[in-house]
């Protein structure tokens, strides 16, 4: 399925929905469309639920046994299912052939850009397990030295698959569209970038480029599943992923989630790169919080008595307050996200030391402080336990669903 089908345009001049599609499909359509879903729903039921036989996929997805013939056939003949031999019989009769995803048929090439020092990558099997990883520092590239870097990132770990790509995923920080241009990414220096296409041209595979904090959000939701979910991405910048009714929120200009450049307080601020005083990622990125850390422990190591038990205490006091005062501005930016859509659920991806301790404790007094207790009674505020690999391993579930249709 082509990247640009994640948006719907009824018809010229018509509004874009501000939703994509469902990440998975979960039952019959119309008949028009029936059987690019209906094959999208064999491979969904095989791929979460492991090997079946033909007769289970029937019942399970409710298509007839012909249908399911005829879809299964041309999946085979795809390379993209297997037969793996009879099931042993449990009862009298010819045994069933069990039928499964070839899920060792395929590997997906996945990108990281969202990090303030590196560039990261990996070569990963179908179920999201990391095959082969490469990280390449940025050295402070921008712009077209920036997107060089990519390309390099890209060929190397072309060299390491060992089978087929099934495709390329890509999470860059910025505003990116549904046809892979990053319209703008102000801390990398690129302005309508055709970071898709380029790379599509390049290694002649499908390529898929998105935000980074929409596709880190595909591998929480393919861990939790939840109806709804927030994730707040917190790197070289800071983004936000929705997804609202199993559907990630994308926005009409494309730019859901950025919340990076949303001035919290009237109060100024520090400068961030957009060019405003005040953004929340000037208060909240890791370049800013680790760089303000640092000043700390460098101002309290050369004062007098550095190394007595007060000084470390007062460092430690000062370490907490920015982290706490990080945790504030993350706090007043959420709460009108979390009470117009009465989430329950939040989650913080981005470097642990930093913002699970004071910065976590300071962001749910805040939201609980600005929301009503009704609301935020059952509110969770949670560190994903994907660490680092969040947004590769989302980049393998945006390939799935983009090219086959499952997650």
């Amino acid at each position: 399925m082509a990247h640009s089908d994640l948006l719907t345009v009824p018809f010229a001049g018509a509004p874009i929905f501000t939703r994509s599609r469902a990440l998975r499909p979960t039952g019959k359509v119309l008949p028009e469309h029936a059987r690019s879903h209906n094959r999208a729903l064999v491979l969904q039921t095989l791929y979460s639920s492991g090997a079946r036989s033909r007769a289970d996929v029937s019942r399970e997805t409710g298509l007839t046994r012909v249908t399911i013939s005829d879809l299964v056939a041309d999946l085979i003949a795809e390379g993209l299912v297997v037969e793996l031999g009879q099931r042993e019989a449990a009862r009298p009769g010819k045994p069933a052939t069990l039928i499964d995803v070839a899920r060792d048929a395929f590997q997906i090439i996945g990108l990281d850009l969202s990090e303030h020092e590196v560039f990261r990558g990996a070569v990963t099997a179908l179920d999201g397990t990391i095959a082969e990883r490469i990280e390449l520092a940025r050295g402070g590239a921008t712009g077209e030295a920036a997107a060089l870097l990519v390309e390099q990132l890209v060929d190397r770990l072309l060299a390491l698959a060992t089978i087929p790509v099934l495709g390329i995923g890509v999470g860059s920080p910025g505003v990116v569209d549904p046809l892979g241009v990053v319209r703008s990414a102000p801390n990398l220096g690129w302005v309508d970038l055709p970071l898709q296409a380029r790379l599509a041209a390049r290694t002649e595979l499908p390529v898929h480029v998105a935000n980074d904090a929409n596709v880190a959000i595909l591998a929480e939701h393919g861990e939790t599943a939840p109806g709804e979910l927030l994730l707040i991405k917190v790197g070289h910048g800071v983004g936000a992923g929705l997804i609202v009714g199993g559907r990630p929120v994308i926005g009409g200009g494309f730019a859901a989630g950025e919340i990076g450049h949303v001035v919290v307080g009237t109060d100024g601020g520090p400068r961030c790169a957009c060019g405003k005083d005040g953004c929340l990622e000037a208060w909240v990125a890791e370049p800013r919080l680790t760089a303000q850390l640092a000043a700390v422990g460098a101002s309290r190591g050369s004062s007098v008595g550095a190394g007595d038990g007060d000084t470390d205490a007062a460092a430690a006091a000062a370490r907490d307050e920015i982290l706490r005062e990080a945790g504030r501005r993350l706090g007043i930016v959420l709460a009108p996200v979390v009470g117009a859509l009465n989430l329950t659920e939040v989650v913080l991806s981005g470097p642990a030391d930093l913002l699970d301790g004071a910065f976590h404790e300071a962001t749910v007094d805040t939201l609980r402080q600005r929301t009503m207790a009704e609301l935020n009674r059952d509110l969770r505020l949670r560190m994903s336990e994907q660490a680092e690999d969040i947004v590769l391993r989302g980049a393998a579930v945006m390939v799935l669903s983009g090219q086959l249709g499952v997650s």
